[in-house]
Order: structure tokens, then sequence, then C-alpha cells
């Protein structure tokens, strides 16, 4: 059933990576050419794809004269500041063949965590697919640091997918999908399906990225995780089969496990970046995660980390183990004195809650 859907899929979140897109550290035109034909199908099929392309600091390399990805972050971001254009050019070019504009849309993780600036992705995704127009998605590696990044485009595409209520998420690699070891080495199993993340605990995913990208395969099944928790069907197939993969009949299929979340729960859970943590005694754990209450100073045992009124904290559990994440009500420093305390015992300006369930989820 979850391949018909995505078969079917109103709207699609693409992602590629960066070896599927490269030769020797440059753009190969043919892969890219391949990629896009596919997706110019669906396109003209009546069916909406964005596209969250990896490969800027790839295709800067080669006309860097850099031998391999840099590892030092301002070589990344001068590689892919040239690459990035390459990349778009190409892009235009590609999808012109058949009558299809595209947009370009850098995002920083920085982007994603701030509510406001996540609802302006929204709109202005929303807009250039009402206008017809292919987004391509990328991380902004020029102005990314090592503290604000996503990490990946595996985990961007999942929160992309999210963001423009996408029907299905495709994520194209350079094998055909998910191996129970590392592919081609006896005993590894081909996987078709995931019913559930659960049924992976045993399975080795830890195989790093290609020399040239920054991903590997535990950030694709945690994108899967990510995007079928939402009610998403997610296909990690080979690049080279990406029509395949889009017509439901190639690669891992991960089948949905949850439904749509609000986008500000969704955002709260997965975009955001704990300022500081709350550690809650166990009735205080049951309150929120089982009672769904809001979380009250007499419940809380500790503060850490500097944190403002409204920033996201996460609230964790005796064990330091996190159970919840909210949008705090009061700055860290003015906390300690609260602790422990009942809502009476309090001063007046002080009577409410430390995080209001309406601004709170479970993790």
């Amino acid at each position: 059933m979850s391949r018909a859907a995505v078969a079917a899929a109103r709207r699609t979140v693409v992602k590629v990576g960066s070896s599927s897109l490269t030769a020797r550290g440059r753009l190969s035109e043919g892969r890219l050419d391949d990629l896009v034909a596919a997706l110019a199908d669906r396109v003209r099929a009546g069916q909406q794809v964005v596209l969250v392309s990896s490969g800027a600091i790839a295709a800067g390399i080669g006309p860097l004269g850099l031998r391999a990805r840099p590892r030092d972050l301002a070589t990344q971001q001068a590689a892919a500041s040239v690459g990035q254009l390459l990349l778009a050019e190409r892009y235009a070019v590609s999808f012109a063949r058949f009558g299809l504009r595209v947009g370009q849309v850098l995002l920083t993780a920085d982007d994603l965590h701030r509510r406001g600036h996540y609802r302006n992705a929204e709109r202005t995704l929303e807009r250039l697919l009402a206008l017809g127009v292919v987004p391509i998605v990328n991380e902004n590696d020029t102005v990314a640091t090592h503290e604000i990044r996503f990490g990946d485009n595996d985990r961007l595409a999942a929160l992309v997918a999210h963001v423009v209520h996408a029907d299905a998420l495709v994520l194209l690699t350079d094998v055909d999908g998910l191996y129970t070891g590392k592919p081609g080495r006896p005993g590894a199993e081909f996987i078709a399906d995931v019913a559930s993340p659960a049924e992976l605990s045993g399975v080795d995913v830890s195989r790093s990225g290609s020399h040239v990208g920054s991903g590997g395969m535990t950030t694709k099944v945690d994108a899967a995780a990510i995007a079928t928790s939402e009610g998403i069907p997610t296909v990690l197939a080979a690049a080279t089969r990406a029509a395949d993969a889009l017509a439901g009949e190639a690669g891992t299929i991960f089948h949905p496990a949850g439904e749509r979340s609000a986008s500000r729960l969704f955002w709260l859970r997965h975009a955001t970046t704990p300022r500081g943590r709350l550690q809650l005694d166990a009735g205080a754990v049951r309150a929120v995660v089982l009672r769904r209450t809001s979380l009250l100073p007499a419940g809380v045992t500790g503060v850490t980390g500097e944190f403002y009124s409204g920033e996201p904290v996460d609230l964790v559990d005796p064990d330091g183990v996190p159970v919840a994440r909210g949008l705090v009500g009061y700055d860290a420093a003015d906390l300690p004195p609260l602790l422990g305390h009942r809502t009476t015992e309090l001063p007046a300006e002080f009577r409410r809650e430390l995080v209001h369930r309406d601004d709170l989820v479970v993790l």
C-alpha cells in the first residue's frame, strides 16, 4: 500500500546525495540530467516535486584544484561558494529542456530552529510550487558553522517534507536500498520493507558516507524515522533508479508509523536545539509524560544551561534521560529560587507554569 502511495503522491520531496551527482570531484552532467529527466516526468504528470540536493561542496572540489572533500570549515565554505553556482546553473539548464523553471532555496539550521524563520521557509516553498517552479533546496554551506548545521541533507529533507506537507519522501543514494550489512559482503541481505524503525535494532547502519558526502546509512534511517513518524512513506533507493523509486517500484520502503502532527509540535520535536535542561522528579515525569500536564516548579529538582524565556529546553528524568521538550517560561537565572516550591508559595509574578502544556512535546 505504501509503494502505491509513493507513486500516487501529490507532492514528493526527493533528496539526492553528492556521490550520485559527481565524478572525480566535478559535477557529472550525465548523472544530473538523468535525475532531472525522472523528476520532470513526474512534474509533467501533474505531481509536484521539491528537490533537496547535496553536491555544492563536491562540485567545488575540482574547480578549486582540491584532491578531496576539505576537512576545515573555511575551505568547505569556499568550495560551497564556487560549487553552489555551478550546481544551480546546471539544474536550471537541465530542467529547461522540459520547459520547467527552478528556484534555489538555501537554508541553515537556524532557519528551521527559529519558529518565525520556519514559517517563512514554509510560505516561500508553497509559493514556488503554486507558481509551477521546482524548488531546489540545499543547506547554505557558505555560511553554516559546525554549531548550526543540519549535519546532513537527509535530515534536512525529512524536515522539508513536513514543512511542505509532502505525501512521500524519496532518498536517492549510491546503493539500491537498505541491507542487513555492507552490500556485497557474505550474509548481507536486502531489506525491502520496514514497518517500524524498531525492526532495525539488529541491523548495522553505521556505514559512513562517501568521500564527497557527509551522510551515511545512519542519517538516512534517521531521516526515514522522522518522516514516517509523521505519516510520510519513505523510499531509500539508488539514484540510477530514480524513476522506479518515484513509482514505488525500487528500493526499501519505510512504512508510515504515525500520523502527521501540528507544525508547531513537529518543529519543537525535530527542528529545535535545546538551550538547557530541567531535571524532573519522578512525579513530574509521570504528570508530563502520562497525564500531559504543564510543568510546575514543584516537580523540578535542577536546571542546567543558559537560556531565556521562550527558548526550547529538554525535560529530563531523574537519570538524565530526556522525556520531553518545551518552551520555557522563565530565564535560567530566575529559576533556582523557584524549584521545589508549590505555586501558592511563590510571589504573584512567579505563579505560572515553567512550561505550559501547549508548548510541550513528549519525546
